[in-house]
């Protein structure tokens, strides 16, 4: 093997890029967007993923690109302070490495370290694939057509590569019951290093301030599933305006900036299960094969892992790819379905759909202090364990072909 076409420049894509061109192997990516995507609400990289990023020798700069979040705090509808803790209590970071940090700042770190031996080929993406003897034939919607040894979809939640090799996206999504909405607001909130959040049964407002950079809103609501048109961005403003019209809170004024969000983006809570990630040439890593949904607080980090351990099995299984294959399923099946669990959980913090559940949410926020002190194991106490499930191979270093 030694080209390999990747289909995606955010996470999963740049680091399986750093790891093949490590290991010997001209890698191309292909993203859609016209350059490398910035801005985005803070993610988290933690446990293994943090060894991951670390063996790149990215780890200071990432660290210094760290949001310094204080706390979080849940408040009433009236804005009455319900719990204030630190993310280190609420998830269970005392045990593991984690850093958080914008999405932005983490996309461009990984662009800066891949941009000078990796070829990248932005504004264009993957029309047709044809898995053939001699390697993968790709068709381009602007490019010319091109063949590869190998094809991996690093594409997201609803990845092109998936449709074209497995079908239909419906029987892989699991859909949780629940939609959000994301976009970026002028700080007139007064936050410094925080997030806020309100709940009411169903339904959830978050503000998350990170240092000098305008606030991120999240709005997510509970339900059946809308048969909404991916691309009606007007359709879904209205839908999100209706269900938090009437809520108090800074909600009245969240869903006024809504309406000029240039960076609006809505979708489902929802993951991807899939029996195979691999079909012959061709693969799936990251949202694109083992999407947790937000809810689980671990996309990044499984993204990052998934791709690392892909490229440590192409590198031991250079004349062999279905063994490769097999192998990086094999070693990333449990760790990315512990890490998918987590989401049936974290929606009993960040969105209760009931008042009962609601109220038990809020009574056990108040105790958590007090549990951590007495050592009472936690929801943090999974994420750690889920997060560090996996022990990392290594990847042989290659000399770069001349």
């Amino acid at each position: 093997m030694t080209t390999v076409l990747i289909s995606g420049a955010s996470v999963a894509g740049p680091v399986l890029a750093f790891w093949l061109r490590r290991a010997g192997v001209d890698v191309t990516v292909v993203e859609k967007a016209p350059a490398v995507r910035g801005g985005g609400y803070p993610i988290d990289l933690r446990g293994v993923a943090v060894d991951v990023v670390e063996r790149m020798g990215l780890l200071d700069e990432i660290e210094a690109a760290r949001t310094g979040t204080r706390a979080l705090t849940f408040v009433t509808e009236r804005g009455r302070e319900i719990a204030g803790l630190s993310t280190e209590t609420l998830l269970g970071e005392q045990s593991i490495r984690a850093v958080e940090l914008p999405r932005g700042d983490l996309t461009r770190v990984l662009w800066e370290a891949t941009r000078d031996d990796v070829e990248y080929v932005f504004d264009d993406r993957i029309t047709a694939l044809a898995d053939r003897e001699d390697g993968v034939h790709v068709t381009f919607r602007r490019g010319e057509p091109r063949v590869f040894d190998l094809v991996v979809g690093a594409d997201g939640l609803h990845s092109g590569v998936r449709a074209l090799t497995f079908g239909p996206e419906a029987p892989f999504r699991r859909d949780l019951d629940a939609c959000y909405a994301a976009f970026s607001v002028p700080n007139v909130y007064g936050l410094d290093r925080e997030a806020v959040m309100m709940n009411l049964p169903g339904r959830s407002a978050t503000l998350y301030a990170v240092r000098d950079q305008p606030v991120t809103a999240l709005l997510s609501f509970s339900g059946p599933t809308p048969t909404l048109d991916h691309r009606d961005t007007e359709g879904q403003r209205r839908l999100v305006a209706h269900v938090f019209g009437g809520v108090g809170w800074w909600v009245p004024e969240m869903l006024v900036r809504m309406r000029g969000a240039e960076d609006f983006y809505f979708d489902t809570v929802s993951q991807i299960r899939m029996p195979s990630w691999t079909r012959g040439r061709i693969g799936l890593v990251g949202d694109a094969a083992y999407a947790p949904s937000f809810r689980s607080g671990q996309g990044t980090s499984i993204a990052a892992v998934g791709a690392y351990v892909l490229a440590a099995e192409v590198a031991a299984h250079p004349d062999d790819l279905p063994a490769a294959l097999a192998a990086y399923e094999a070693r990333v099946r449990g760790f990315a379905t512990q890490n998918q669990d987590l989401a049936m959980s974290g929606a009993r913090i960040v969105s209760p759909a009931t008042r009962w559940q609601l109220h038990t949410r809020n009574v056990a926020l108040r105790a958590l202090p007090l549990l951590e002190r007495l050592g009472v194991p936690s929801q943090g106490g999974a994420i750690a364990r889920a997060a560090t499930a996996l022990t990392l191979p290594d990847v042989p270093r290659v000399a770069a072909p001349v």
